[in-house]
């Protein structure tokens, strides 16, 4: 098992994991920061304006070895 930390930002908050998560490997962290940012983005009520948030993976050293971002644009047609 590796640790792993998952800091996400939304161009308004910043929350830096200071606690980490056991996964099996690299793979497993990535997999674990898409479904975080789907998750995140299913409670999200943008008001017409695209909303963006991101996950960035550390790993136990604190470095940053993955990223991901989901944009989601809310528009009314008429």
């Amino acid at each position: 098992m590796e640790l792993f930390f998952f800091d996400t930002d939304d161009g308004r908050m910043s929350v830096r994991d200071s606690t980490g998560l056991e996964l099996e490997d690299r793979e497993a962290a990535r997999r674990e920061a898409i479904a975080a940012l789907t998750l995140i983005a299913k409670d999200v009520l943008p008001n017409d304006d695209p909303y963006a948030i991101s996950v960035t993976v550390r790993d136990d050293q604190r470095q940053a070895i993955f990223h991901a971002s989901l944009t989601l644009v809310a528009e009314w047609l008429v």
